[in-house]
């Protein structure tokens, strides 16, 4: 059973996640032969000041 994480900085509406996740499930399908009903996708929101890159927390960056 493929298993899906995706963490994205908050903020994306519902549609929008809905939409990752049927395009994700596919991508797997495709790519691994497992039936769509198999695949379980995980979307985590992430605060901005928990998230950061290059040593930087993401929120204070423009």
């Amino acid at each position: 059973m493929p298993l899906v994480e995706i963490s994205l900085i908050e903020g994306r509406n519902a549609e929008t996640k809905k939409r990752m996740i049927a395009e994700v499930t596919e991508a797997i399908v495709r790519t691994s032969g497992a039936p769509a009903e198999v695949v379980t996708v995980i979307i985590r929101d992430v605060p901005k000041d928990a998230w950061g890159s290059g040593g930087v927390p993401y929120s204070p960056k423009k």
